[in-house]
């Protein structure tokens, strides 16, 4: 006869404040049990925060907006007193990517592993692709695709990369936040 041990799956994210800080949450936000929020972040309604993803406001505000989720593994950082880090509404930042100092506007996808780097500007509509490398201070214009290392725009985004994938990607993650809150 196998004997299960009971687990206590209620366990909190490490949610700390630091310096004075403390992370604010919005409404209807899900942060696994090993999900790290600290200090100056500040987090919309109906946001995801995943196993393994650190958003480390320490150095510098960050401000993410309504319906983003931050996957498995994703880092969200600044830069110390120079780059902070705002994030727009309905953005997916995907497995073990990388997202520093810089703007992403609204309805932005970032692939696994991408790395966005300091004073970068995503524009709204825009994908980037996973393992690119977005470099310090490029512009990505709205509605686009950019790959590659250093990434560069490939396509532009039409209809159904924007419904198939943007839109689905951030409706999905409020979805599967739902089986974990049950």
């Amino acid at each position: 006869m196998v004997t299960f041990t009971s687990i206590d799956f209620n366990h909190m994210a490490l949610i700390k404040t630091l310096l004075g800080k403390t992370p604010k949450l919005g409404k209807n936000c899900f942060l696994t049990e090993n999900a790290t929020v600290v200090g100056d972040v500040i987090m919309g309604n109906d946001c995801s925060v995943w196993f393994n993803a650190v958003i480390r406001g320490d150095v510098h505000y960050i401000k993410i907006g309504n319906k983003v989720n931050v996957q498995d593994g994703a880092i969200i950082h600044a830069t110390y007193k120079k780059s902070p880090t705002n994030i727009g509404n309905n953005v997916s930042i995907g497995h073990n990517a990388m997202v520093h100092g810089c703007t992403v506007k609204d309805n932005v996808l970032i692939g696994m592993g991408a790395i966005v780097m300091d004073d970068v500007v995503i524009e709204s509509n825009s994908i980037i692709a996973a393992g690119a490398i977005v470099t310090k201070g490029t512009h990505v214009e709205s509605g686009c695709v950019y790959a590659g290392t250093p990434a560069k725009k490939i396509k532009e985004v039409d209809t159904n990369l924007l419904e198939g994938e943007i839109n689905r990607i951030a409706e999905s993650y409020l979805m599967y936040s739902g089986w974990y809150k049950n």
